[in-house]
Order: C-alpha cells, then structure tokens, then sequence
C-alpha cells in the first residue's frame, strides 16, 4: 500500500520509517514536512495511505484533509492525545500518539483493508472523477468527517455553498455545484435540475410531474424534482 508520512519534524519521520520496516505491505512512497509540502506530494504520488501529523507550523493536519477532493485512508499520528476525539469523529483509521509504540502501529496497520487490483485500475484510469467508492473529507465549522460518497444521497446548492446530505448529517461546504458536478462520476450521481445532484443508488421512488418533469423521492426522505429537460435523461440511466 502506497504510504505517505507528513510530519514537521525529522526525526519521528525517520522513527516511524524504521517502525513501518517490518510490515512489507506498507511502502512509503515519500515524505511531506508541513500541509503545502504534503499536498504536492499527495497530487504527484497519489498514496493510498497517510501517516498525518495534526500539530505542524503553518496549518493543521485537519487543514491538509479540507484542502484535498479525495481523502486517502489517515491514520494521525501526534504527541497530544486532546485531538483523539476529533480524529474518530471524522472517521479516522487510528490515532497513535507519539512515542510510537509497535505493539499500537501494528495494531492500526492490522485495520487496512488493501484495495483489490480492480478499485486500483478503476481509481488509476481517471484521476479526476470521483467515484462512489471515493471518501471526501467534510468540514462545517468545527465538526468534519470522512464521508465514503456512496453515502451521500444528495447535493443541494445554497448560495455559494453546497449542502451535503448523508446520514443524519447536512454540513455545508463552500464550493459550487458546477464544479462539483465536473468531478463527480455521472454513473452514480446525476444533475436533477440547477440546485440538486441526486445519488442514483438513493432512489427510492418516481412520480411524475408538472410540464413533463418528475419528482424523484431519495431513501433519506427528500423530494427532488427533475426538470423537463433532464427527465428523458434521468429515466435513460434508470432503465425506464
């Protein structure tokens, strides 16, 4: 698995380097010293893995997670354990707090689950859509998660910001839905009408509508109306 260690300081990069050395399914693949540094080196080597520390000068582990449209699997690594509650609320792998110990690095090596050749191949072939398969890390004040986008149900726009549906959770986050629906794999998530994207794998019934629309009603319970001009498509995908 394709590992990338941020850390600001040298010699625990080093010390967990040489921790990592017996686990031969880890390779790591590079090392970051802060979140700029981090985030060219996640565009460049795509990890699948990050050891990530939470106290760096400049920003934050938390700060490296906002910044990035698809989250690799993060297990934090810090020397203060007041982070430990925010870490698992964002669904982190593990948290390991500094020294180190290998009895806990293997113990949090042991939760991974390695991708299967397909999900790699499917993932390595567009780099730029985001699948259902994808997490995304979530922040709306102080609470963030990490959100596989299967789980998503629903995109909904609000302004300059996009709300997130999934679970009993709708964060909001500052981006548009034009740019979102760029990068969102349309096999999955489908453009309803101007302020919705739906999860197609959420639909749970069909009615029609007004002028030749449809009203598509989601698991979660929301309503969504398809415009006219998006209905011949949406029943297209749906095999109607």
């Amino acid at each position: 698995m394709k590992t990338l260690i941020v850390d600001d300081e040298r010699l625990a990069r080093k010390e967990l380097i040489s921790l990592l050395e017996p686990h031969k399914k880890i390779e790591v693949i590079g090392e970051a010293t802060d979140v700029d540094d981090a985030l060219e080196k996640i565009n460049q080597l795509n990890p699948e893995l990050i050891f990530l520390d939470i106290q760096m000068p400049g920003k934050t582990g938390f700060d490296l997670l906002e910044a990035l449209d698809s989250v690799p699997k993060v297990i934090f690594t810090t020397a203060y354990d007041e982070y430990a509650l925010k870490a698992f609320e964002v669904n982190a792998l593990d948290y390991l707090l500094k020294p180190i110990q290998p009895e806990r690095l293997e113990e949090a090596i042991g939760k991974l689950k390695v991708e299967t050749e397909d999900s790699k191949a499917s993932k390595s072939s567009d780099k730029r859509t985001l699948g259902k398969e994808d997490q995304v890390f979530v922040k709306d004040g102080d609470k963030c998660w990490f959100v596989k986008l299967a789980d998503v149900r629903l995109f909904e726009s609000d302004g300059n910001y996009i709300k997130v549906y999934f679970a009993g959770n709708k964060p909001m986050i500052h981006k548009s839905l034009n740019a979102l629906d760029e990068r969102l794999d349309d096999r999955t998530f489908f453009r309803a009408s101007r302020k919705h994207i739906i999860n197609l794998g959420w639909v749970e019934n069909i009615d029609t509508w007004f002028n030749g629309g449809l009203l598509v009603q989601l698991k979660g319970g929301e309503k969504i109306e398809v415009s006219r001009r998006q209905a011949a498509r949406f029943k297209e995908k749906m095999s109607l």
